[in-house]
C-alpha cells in the first residue's frame, strides 16, 4: 500500500511521541530534578528550600563515608561480573554442548531466582546467614568446622563479602539464557572443522565459542555493571541496612539514608548525581576496553 510522506510522519509520530513522553516523565524529569535539588539544602518534605550552590558537592568530597561506599560498590561490581560470567558461561556451555537430557529442567532451576523479588532473596539469605539457625553455620558445624562459623552479616570484615553470594546466585539465570541463545546460533560446522583440525573441547571453547558469543558477553558485563552501581542498595538495605558500622553501605544505600532517613534531600540528590557520573564513566571505560572487531559467521 502506497503511503504519502504525511502518513509516514504521522505514523512515526504516533509511535514515538508516547514513548518520548514516558521517557521524559520517568527518566529525564527525575534526572534534571535531582541535579536541580543538589544545589539546595532541603529536607524533602518542607516547602522552603535554601539555595546553597556547590556546598553539597564540597560536602561530598569531605564526607569520609563516600570513598568507602564507592569501594563497596566497585567491589560488588568486580565480584559479580567475575562470578556471574564464569558460572553463567560454564552452565550455558554445559547445557548446550554436552547434550544433557535434563537440560530443560536445569534451565528452570538456574533461572528460578530471576523471577523472585530482590526483597524475597534478601530475606531468604538473611535467614541462611543467621548465626544460630542459618544453613551456613549449621553446615560448617555439621562437617566439623565450628571454628569457621561467624555472625556473617554482623561482622565488619565479612558482611560485604557475604552479599556477593546471594547477588551472584540471583543473577546467573538471566545471563545463562542470554549466552545459551548465542551459543545455539553458532553453526555446528565450525566445531566440526575445529575437530577435524585436531582441536580438543577446551580449544574449541577458546577459539570458536568465546569469540562468537563475545557480543552477548559484552552486553552481560555492561548490564551487570549498570544494575550493580544503580541497584545494589536494595539487597544492602534488606540484609544489612548498610551496617555494621557502615561496612556495607554502597552509594545507593547511603543516598537513601541521607535523603529519606536523615531528611537531607539536597545532599542525597548530590550523591545521586555522583552515581550517575561514575556509572557513565565506568560504562565508557568498559566500552573502550571491550571493543573488538565483529566476528561474523
Amino acid at each position: 500500500m502506497v503511503q504519502s510522506k504525511k502518513q509516514k510522519y504521522l505514523f512515526l509520530a504516533f509511535c514515538l511521541i508516547p514513548t518520548f513522553i514516558m521517557f521524559s516523565i520517568f527518566t529525564l524529569y527525575p534526572l534534571f530534578s535531582g541535579l536541580y535539588y543538589s544545589f539546595f539544602e532541603w529536607s524533602g518534605s518542607s516547602q522552603s528550600k535554601e539555595f546553597i550552590g556547590f556546598d553539597n558537592y564540597v560536602q561530598l568530597f569531605k564526607d569520609e563515608i563516600i570513598p568507602a561506599t564507592i569501594w563497596h560498590d566497585y567491589f560488588l561490581v568486580v565480584t559479580k561480573v567475575v562470578g556471574i560470567m564464569i558460572m553463567a558461561l560454564f552452565i550455558a556451555v554445559a547445557l548446550t554442548q554436552l547434550k544433557i537430557k535434563e537440560a530443560p529442567f536445569y534451565r528452570i532451576i538456574f533461572f528460578f531466582p530471576n523471577i523472585m523479588s530482590v526483597v524475597v532473596i534478601g530475606i531468604l539469605w538473611t535467614f541462611i546467614y543467621n548465626p544460630s539457625l542459618g544453613l551456613v553455620n549449621s553446615g560448617l558445624e555439621f562437617i566439623g568446622l565450628e571454628s569457621w562459623a561467624k555472625p556473617w552479616l554482623g561482622s565488619e570484615d565479612w558482611a560485604l563479602p557475604s552479599l556477593v553470594l546471594p547477588s551472584i546466585w540471583a543473577g546467573i539465570g538471566l545471563f545463562m539464557l542470554l549466552l545459551m541463545g548465542g551459543i545455539a546460533n553458532i553453526s555446528k560446522s565450525f566445531y566440526e572443522a575445529a575437530e577435524i583440525d585436531g582441536a580438543n573441547e577446551w580449544q574449541q571453547f577458546w577459539k570458536v565459542t568465546l569469540p562468537l558469543v563475545w557480543p552477548q558477553i559484552k552486553i552481560s558485563i555492561l548490564y551487570i555493571v549498570i544494575t550493580t552501581l544503580n541497584g545494589s542498595f536494595i539487597i544492602v538495605q534488606i540484609m544489612t541496612g548498610g551496617g555494621p558500622n557502615n561496612a556495607t553501605h554502597v552509594m545507593g544505600s547511603y543516598l537513601y539514608q541521607q535523603a529519606f532517613k536523615q531528611y537531607n534531600f539536597g545532599y542525597g540528590a548530590t550523591i545521586g548525581v555522583m552515581i550517575l557520573v561514575l556509572s557513565l564513566i565506568t560504562v565508557l571505560i568498559l566500552q573502550f576496553f571491550m571493543r573488538r572487531e565483529k566476528v561474523e559467521y
